[in-house]
């Protein structure tokens, strides 16, 4: 695991005992996804990462591009991070915050990956067979993959469940392949 990855993991992991603590998790989550969200600007990321310009400037910059202003203990965080040269981990400390929410309240996260855009329909029919699978609540993630031709590629935890045309294929392919030898 990249060294990034692990230290966003602990600054997340002592920011969800806090909010566990006082009760704010919900709050923390939105809070860092807004933080997040503005960081991903590139006019306001090149701000937030510019150590010339004073900390407590950088955070007046972030606070005026949001429509919600942040909480103190989350501004707190962001002003750790800027302080410590880190704010590039914002959003993977936010993306690992969001992934311990999930973990306690037991959603699962599913990725669709499928060769063309899915239709809101199609999210929904999609969503619901997850839950029936998993028997909880799932937060679902799509991608688009033209290469995969046709069908869906599934990805729920460590399980992938390969119905693309492109999969087909390849099976097909190795089958052939194995009764030739």
């Amino acid at each position: 695991m990249p060294r990034s990855s692990t230290d966003a993991r602990r600054y997340a992991e002592a920011a969800f005992q806090v909010a566990l603590q006082d009760g704010s998790v919900k709050v923390w989550a939105d809070a860092l996804g807004r933080a997040a969200s503005a960081y991903a600007d590139p006019r306001v990321g090149a701000v937030l990462r510019n150590p010339t310009v004073a900390r407590q400037a950088r955070q007046l910059v972030l606070e005026r591009v949001l429509v919600q202003p942040l909480t103190q203990p989350v501004l707190n965080l962001v002003g750790l991070l800027m302080q410590r040269r880190r704010i590039e981990l914002l959003p993977l400390v936010a993306a690992e915050f969001q992934r311990l929410v999930d973990r306690r309240d037991g959603v699962t996260t599913a990725t669709v990956t499928s060769a063309s855009e899915l239709s809101g329909d199609e999210r929904r029919d999609i969503s619901d067979r997850l839950v029936q699978l998993t028997g909880g609540p799932v937060r679902l993630a799509t991608a688009v993959d033209p290469a995969l031709i046709g069908g869906l590629v599934v990805r729920v935890g460590d399980r992938q469940f390969d119905g693309s045309v492109r999969g087909r294929l390849e099976r097909l392919r190795n089958r052939l392949v194995s009764s030739a030898l």
